[in-house]
């Protein structure tokens, strides 16, 4: 049974300027996500993909509770949890844990490191055991003596493995990984990923990690899936979608990464336009005014799901 399964998510936010929208008869909302499905098993990494304003971080709000969804279904453990209320948050949150997008400013400066990676303990009325602090360090490769600083000693490498530590602190069973490796110099962005991977290989933690970037999806993920426009065009194996894409967007998302082999020539897939607004999605296919291999008909209606054997994507003329 998978720990996490999400069917048919779609979240909404209230448009901006709602007495212009009240005048032209718009509607007053618009989905931010719209109506997307995907599982994580127990000790399994899933990346999420896409540019920004796709809907990525929205997902991961409404999987921790700070957005609520506007249908579709999100069961955890087995349990619902869409409609979840407060008392039933504050039990899920022990098992749910956030690595925030910026690894300095997610961090308060007026605490210690040391009482940074134990507060979580402290806010769920736990007991905080002799040395704990040193020990969550440790589990993240810094040594005790960090305990006593506060954020703005530390450089961009360290702060984020504090903020795994602080993640880790209650032992959760899903992490959740905004831009994990933001603003790292490469090196430390090699070490940050194999301290998730090696983390995950002793807990068995579930990770959804949420990027831009492709090569850190190719090192850490099993699966993946690619957003456009609050939708997922494609979704499957990591290992699959790389050496066999079958959406455009995904073509040319892969054709825009960055390789450390000089002698490898990729072609460059462009791509013209600007990125629509989910207030005002095209007809048809969401992806069709940007798309090199769009056709006269998919303007027409929005293309359906197809998963061959489990290989999913959403396109009318998939590539072969």
């Amino acid at each position: 049974m998978s720990l996490l399964k999400v069917e048919d998510l779609r979240v909404s936010y209230r448009r901006i300027g709602m007495l212009r929208a009240a005048i032209s008869r718009e509607p007053a909302t618009f989905d931010a996500v719209a109506g997307v499905s995907f599982e994580i098993e127990a000790g399994k990494t899933m990346g999420l993909v896409g540019e920004s304003g796709s809907g990525k971080s929205t997902i991961a709000r409404t999987l921790i509770g700070l957005k609520r969804p506007a249908a579709g279904s999100i069961r955890f453990d087995g349990r619902e949890i869409g409609d979840a209320g407060r008392t039933e948050w504050a039990r899920l949150r022990r098992e749910m844990s956030m690595m925030w997008q910026d690894p300095i400013g997610s961090l308060s400066p007026r605490l210690t490191v040391g009482s940074l990676v134990t507060e979580p303990l402290k806010i769920h009325g736990r007991r905080v055991p002799e040395g704990e602090a040193a020990r969550l360090l440790k589990l993240v490769g810094l040594p005790p003596e960090f305990a006593p600083r506060y954020p703005h000693q530390l450089s961009g490498g360290q702060a984020r493995r504090v903020g795994v530590a602080r993640a880790l602190a209650l032992d959760p069973k899903l992490l959740i990984a905004d831009e994990p490796t933001a603003a790292l110099d490469m090196s430390v962005q090699g070490e940050v990923l194999n301290l998730l991977a090696e983390v995950q290989r002793r807990s068995g933690v579930a990770i959804l990690v949420i990027t831009h970037n492709l090569n850190v999806v190719r090192h850490i993920t099993d699966t993946m899936a690619i957003m456009y426009l609050g939708r997922f065009v494609e979704h499957g194996t990591t290992a699959e979608i790389f050496e066999r894409p079958r959406h455009p967007y995904t073509e040319a998302l892969l054709s825009a990464n960055l390789e450390p082999d000089p002698d490898r020539r990729a072609e460059r897939v462009e791509l013209s336009g600007e990125v629509p607004s989910p207030v005002n999605r095209p007809s048809g296919c969401d992806f069709h005014t940007r798309c090199p291999h769009a056709r006269s008909d998919c303007s027409d209606a929005p293309p359906a799901w197809s998963a061959p054997g489990g290989h999913g994507y959403r396109c009318f003329y998939p590539l072969g």
